[in-house]
């Protein structure tokens, strides 16, 4: 069966056209907001081949498609019409919804389809601490240095990544959300920043502008694009027809910019510092309470698509602290669910489920575990309590011996050489 037909099928699924108000994807899951939750035939959407799973998850609803999603998703956009400018809804009828729900939908919205990038960036970063580590390559070489510059460009500047995919959330201008993006991560604020010599310039010589280095943040972009697109629209209501292709940009622009420099960005480092500083906390009351809470918690996570939830804070601690302690749990959260998968292999007596098991578990190698999880432990619950177990008593373990990560590599078997260095023996002894 084509992929088109199948999305075709995935429409009528969810209750055709008209009833979808918004669709994007992650690495695995096809997600939608949908007008009309009772028209979803879910019975139907499972049975389709591609599909590995189907589930409302934050009255978002979810369908697990693996690592295609990508080329699905394709073709969803093509039928749909979905550009970057032509949303599937203009979001004239806004939902209420809880603030967690909103949340969620917005990092998994947002980080979703920027993981590539940054895991491939981070693999690469973690080849740099292996070659390094083990003396293959000197950290001065300028091999090392024209590498790096590889796998340190997207967390610099990751401030444009999540502006481009935070517009596309937030339905709103996706060059307009890059320009705010250059405006707080100009030159003139990140040299001023690390020379640390001003904490402020001023506007008029009255209004203030808190001097931060955005590099590498996260938080401040998505609440000033989440800001602009609000804006874009309020001045392109008031903006005459004649004049909104010059004076409605100039305007979002310069509004959008000069909040984000002033307000929007600086409580926005606060906050992620506030996140850091809550993790660091937890860590600092039990390292082996914080790795008990975390494992246990992200088997669920990724099952219910909430996992994303992590990202930000760990990119917040490589941003703040250097390392993070949450991506090696997740690294032991990935083994342990392709462990309890390969275990499920000798559990089973057709050829089809063995196939199904190799392939889910080859995946979860790679990183990406929906297939072992939707595929394999959702039908085999002591399997998935196993699975939650060992994640829960391996995180422990790493976190009690303060196991690091000094940049984001997905959780994969390819991170290993990240690992490299004094905390190495501690890692891979949970492998």
């Amino acid at each position: 069966m084509s992929k088109e037909i199948i999305v075709q099928d995935i429409i009528a699924g969810v209750g055709g056209e008209n009833n979808i108000d918004n669709a994007w994807h992650c690495m695995t899951r096809l997600r939608f907001d949908l007008k009309d939750k009772s028209k979803v035939d879910m019975e139907k959407i499972k049975e389709l081949d591609p599909v590995l799973g189907a589930q409302f998850s934050n009255d978002q609803f979810q369908i697990i498609l693996g690592p295609k999603v990508n080329e699905y998703y394709n073709v969803l956009a093509r039928e749909l019409k979905i550009s970057d400018t032509n949303p599937a809804s203009d979001g004239a009828e806004e939902k209420k919804r809880d603030f967690v729900t909103v949340f969620m939908n917005i990092v998994s919205g947002v980080f979703g389809p920027i993981v590539p990038a940054i895991a491939g960036a981070g693999l690469i970063k973690g080849l740099i601490a292996g070659l390094t580590a083990l003396h293959i390559i000197s950290d001065q070489s300028q091999t090392i240095q024209i590498i790096n510059m590889m796998a340190s460009g997207v967390f610099t500047f990751l401030p444009f990544f999540l502006a481009a995919s935070a517009a596309k959330i937030f339905k709103t201008n996706e060059y307009l959300a890059i320009a705010i993006a250059a405006t707080i991560m100009f030159p003139t604020m990140i040299d001023a920043a690390k020379a640390g010599e001003t904490s402020a310039f001023h506007f008029l010589d009255l209004i203030p502008i808190p001097v931060f280095n955005y590099t590498g943040t996260v938080i401040p972009i998505i609440f000033a694009v989440w800001a602009m697109s609000h804006i874009h629209r309020i001045v392109n209501k008031f903006i005459p027809e004649v004049l909104k292709t010059v004076v409605t940009p100039t305007l979002t622009l310069f509004i959008s910019g000069f909040l984000a420099l002033s307000v929007i960005g600086p409580i926005g480092i606060h906050l992620g510092n506030g996140l850091a500083w809550i993790v660091q906390g937890l860590f600092g009351i039990s390292p082996i309470l914080a790795g008990i809470i975390v494992g246990a918690i992200r088997p669920l996570a990724v099952l219910t698509g909430m996992h994303h939830a992590m990202t930000p804070i760990a990119l917040q601690n490589f941003a703040t602290q250097g390392y993070d302690m949450l991506m090696p749990m997740m690294c032991m959260a990935n083994f342990s669910i392709v462990g309890a998968t390969f275990a499920v292999y000798y559990k089973v007596n057709t050829r089809k489920e063995r196939s199904i098991i190799v392939s889910a578990a080859i995946s979860g190698l790679l990183g990406i575990t929906e297939p072992a999880l939707f595929g394999v432990l959702a039908k085999y619950k002591k399997a998935f309590l196993a699975a939650t177990i060992a994640s829960s008593v391996a995180s422990a373990f790493i976190s009690f011996f303060g196991v690091r990560l000094y940049g984001y590599v997905l959780s994969s078997i390819f991170s290993i050489p990240a690992y490299i260095g004094p905390y190495f023996v501690y890692a891979t002894r949970e492998w």
